[in-house]
């Protein structure tokens, strides 16, 4: 394998997303993946193989070497990462660890809703050091109204029995609700609170321009930050830093002038790639939430190396190392350079392709505004900040992160 620098190249993939999984024991009402508009999840093996797992740490090896990056990260994801069973999970940690641990330093993390996780999956999980993302929508009858299995019965008591052994193991953690519209906000968040959750993360829904009307109808005009506004100002009078709600402290950031660590404030290029059980590399796989096959590249691991991200024909080379350009109408928003128009996802619509703003477009200013507030800075502060920052090339390494937490 070459050790040879590619010179002058800075774009490169800081990490694998591997969907071990291409199936769930869930059937979630808004899931992307099975239950919106793309189908190709239906084409692929149930389970990625052990020759697709080696192949893929081959060509993160590859590049690491070439580039000379020092660390990296790999998400297991899903589907329902679990599926693979805790041996296998073991098995292919250790392999990850022995192949690239004297390489880069090596994070390991992954996205799971909870149900399946026992003691086996604990003693693996401490053994890696493993981070978990866990997926919760609040309270019972919240969270059983949308995260079903698939005989149509809730699954919150699975799901919090696996939070309980996250926690009595200390396991690291992280809660990912997706905002249950039109539900009473402090209800949802005290509730993560009763059960002792420290990072929690909430999701706008995803939504395109050619979904998103009956939401509206229902829900009325601003209901992501109708929910997360009074979220926003319970932590902000009665919390503490002991809490993180990561996607407000995303939107503080970019206030202040920093980088948002997640690609869904902010719009950064995320820098990730998936890789499906069969090994073929997908771009932003929330894009399935589009339209059908947009999330697809057509790039396999077994044929292609990373570095031929950088000119594939497709948009996700952009969307992945440069981030796709500003929508025309937000280019004279005054937060066009704070919420860079929105999560891409969201941005979608079949007449105009990403050159729209987002459907959460007035959740966003609204929420903005808000924080501005209760923070007191401008946008001419936020935009001179960005200005000194950038001019003392202030690094952020960690500026995106994974799609974990």
């Amino acid at each position: 394998m070459s050790e040879v620098r590619h010179p002058g190249n800075t774009r490169y993939v800081s990490q694998v997303i591997l969907k071990v999984a291409s199936r769930c024991n869930l059937n979630c009402s808004y899931c992307y993946v099975y239950n919106m508009a793309d189908s190709t999840w239906k084409m692929r093996p149930a389970l990625m193989s052990n020759e697709v797992f080696e192949t893929a740490l081959a060509r993160i090896s590859q590049q690491c070497r070439a580039t000379g990056q020092d660390r990296f990260r790999i998400a297991f994801h899903g589907g329902e990462p679990c599926l693979i069973g805790p041996e296998t999970f073991d098995a292919w940690c250790g392999r990850a660890r022995a192949v690239l641990g004297e390489i880069v330093k090596l994070s390991l993390v992954m996205q799971t809703n909870g149900t399946l996780l026992d003691s086996r999956w604990i003693a693996s999980l401490l053994k890696h050091q493993v981070s978990i993302g866990i997926s919760m929508d609040g309270p019972k009858e919240v969270h059983d109204a949308v995260r079903v299995d698939h005989l149509e019965q809730g699954s919150y008591e699975r799901v919090e029995r696996g939070l309980r052994l996250l926690q009595e193991a200390e396991v690291p953690y992280g809660v990912g609700c997706v905002i249950p519209l039109g539900t009473d906000p402090l209800t949802v968040h005290r509730h993560f609170l009763r059960l002792g959750c420290t990072q929690i993360t909430y999701l706008m829904p995803h939504f395109t321009h050619d979904t998103i009307a009956p939401v509206r109808q229902r829900f009325g005009a601003t209901p992501c930050a109708d929910f997360l506004i009074p979220i926003f100002d319970a932590w902000w009078f009665e919390g503490s830093m002991d809490v993180q709600i990561d996607d407000l402290k995303n939107v503080a950031r970019v206030i202040m002038g920093g980088r948002s660590r997640s690609e869904a404030i902010g719009n950064d290029p995320p820098g990730y790639v998936f890789i499906e059980p069969d090994g073929e590399m997908e771009g932003l796989d929330n894009l399935r939430s589009c339209c059908d096959g947009l999330s697809r590249i057509k790039l396999n691991v077994r044929n292609s190396d990373f570095f031929d991200l950088l000119t594939t024909e497709t948009m996700h080379s952009q969307a992945i190392f440069e981030g796709m350009p500003l929508a025309q109408t937000c280019r004279s928003c005054p937060e066009g350079e704070t919420c860079r128009g929105g999560y891409l996802p969201h941005r979608y619509s079949k007449d105009r392709g990403f050159d729209n703003p987002s459907v959460w477009c007035a959740d966003l200013l609204k929420l903005f505004a808000h924080l501005r507030s209760r923070m007191g800075v401008s946008i001419e502060e936020t935009k001179e900040r960005r200005r000194v920052l950038a001019a003392k090339c202030v690094p952020d390494l960690d500026a995106v992160g994974t799609q974990v937490f």
